[in-house]
């Protein structure tokens, strides 16, 4: 994968700065006088500015006992870093004025909280140290910036009710992720429709699928199984995609009742993690 120059991976890189920073209970000041840097160019890094050097950003995985992300993530910085199969979806993405989504199995990349994430990114058949999981997990919130503009990109979201239910991270996670969610589709920053279990079979049923417009590209679909994805431009095969989208939305609940039950179910997961605290 090419390593380009990314401001937008250096103000990710310096958000997870501060957010380590201020969770160890130091200013800049302190820091800086730990990790032997100016206050100066900690701030600069913190604010997208500046990027460590290897020796600066040794001293604050020390500092700030980070297990080695500074270090780690250095190499990327200035790219991006997903499974090769979604890259080229990747760059699509962030062009995108419209965008609509299938997930069967779990949420989607652009809508999980940093605790499912992580859970998502710790989990599978090759297991990653916690460096790389910390790396990767910077890039997957990164994505969601998309949601920062109001306007653009449009996103729908169509969520398998399997979704929901799987307690990726246990109860306290998911009620966090699903009232994430929640407040996404109240805003009418996401538009949020349920598949429920009771649609049965439906048209979507067989995997993820991402719909993209664009202002000055043709529309694309992106389809995606086990360790493996494919963006379709053919117009014939987009047009297939969309249809069958189409159809399993007229099978979905609408907006105001996916809100409903997904903050039922939120409420289930709250009640659980509450049991599982206090016996």
């Amino acid at each position: 994968m090419a390593i380009e120059d990314n401001p937008r991976s250096r103000e990710q890189y310096g958000a997870e700065l501060k957010r380590r920073r201020e969770a160890a209970g130091l200013t800049q000041e302190e820091l800086s006088q730990r990790a032997v840097m100016s206050r100066t160019h900690i701030a600069h890094i913190e604010a997208g500015r500046r990027r460590p050097d290897p020796d600066d950003a040794r001293r604050l995985d020390q500092v700030l006992d980070a297990g080695g992300f500074f270090v780690n993530f250095l190499p990327i910085l200035d790219g991006r870093r997903v499974a090769e199969h979604f890259e080229e979806a990747l760059e699509f993405e962030g062009r995108a004025t419209e965008i609509r989504e299938y997930a069967p199995k779990l949420v989607p990349g652009i809508l999980q909280t940093r605790p499912y994430a992580r859970e998502v990114l710790s989990s599978g058949a090759a297991p990653r140290s916690a460096e790389e999981r910390d790396a990767l997990l910077v890039t997957r919130l990164e994505r969601a910036r998309i949601l920062e503009e109001f306007h653009s990109p449009k996103v729908w979201t169509l969520l398998d009710e399997a979704v929901l239910r799987r307690p990726v991270g246990g109860p306290a996670v998911m009620c966090e992720q699903l009232r994430h969610i929640v407040a996404l589709g109240e805003s009418h920053r996401v538009r949020v429709h349920v598949l429920p279990f009771s649609a049965g079979y439906h048209a979507l049923l067989e995997g993820f699928v991402s719909l993209m417009w664009f202002e000055d590209l043709p529309p694309i679909a992106y389809v995606e199984g086990l360790k493996s994805g494919r963006v379709w431009e053919l117009p014939s095969v987009v047009r297939e995609c969309q249809v069958a989208y189409d159809h399993a939305l007229g099978d979905a609940l609408s907006h105001r009742q996916s809100l409903t039950l997904i903050r039922s179910v939120a409420e289930d997961y709250e009640h659980e993690a509450s049991r599982a605290q206090h016996p």
